[in-house]
């Protein structure tokens, strides 16, 4: 089992609806390769946690590398694990920016920092933001 956490910049701005309909196909996708993990969205730029098995997790990463729709990417970090820590997401999605999310409990004003802030660009940073989304959301995919 691994984790790959990355960071990209969309190549234009994403409306809601626009990254629902995205995250519908990437959820279809992502379940047939038996992926788990979460993607966050804010100010144009992607954080995303992905888990799953090593070859798997490859093919869909190179996949994602070659989508026109973002740039940049940065792997924030690659790593075995014991097990997921999103086993039971299929592929969740906060847009950090929304109004919902602003007024979850434990929403940080921190968060209004950009995803490629050299705050977020550290591995720990990445993985502690990611698992506190975990778990202000609960197990709602």
């Amino acid at each position: 089992m691994r984790h790959l956490v990355y960071v990209s910049s969309a190549t234009r701005e994403f409306s809601v609806a626009e990254l629902s309909a995205m995250l519908a196909t990437f959820r279809e996708n992502n379940a047939r390769l038996g992926i788990t993990g979460m993607l966050l969205y804010k100010d144009g730029h992607f954080m995303q946690l992905l888990e799953g098995e090593a070859e798997p997790l490859a093919e869909l990463f190179q996949h994602i590398v070659r989508d026109p729709r973002h740039r940049g990417v940065i792997t924030l970090l690659e790593e075995e694990v014991a097990g997921r820590s999103f086993g039971e997401w299929s592929m969740a999605f906060p847009d950090l920016g929304s109004v919902e999310v602003q007024a979850l409990p434990g929403y940080s004003r921190f968060l209004q920092t950009s995803l490629r802030d050299p705050a977020f660009l550290k591995p720990s940073s990445a993985m502690q933001l990611l698992l506190s989304f975990r778990g202000i959301l609960g197990k709602r995919p």
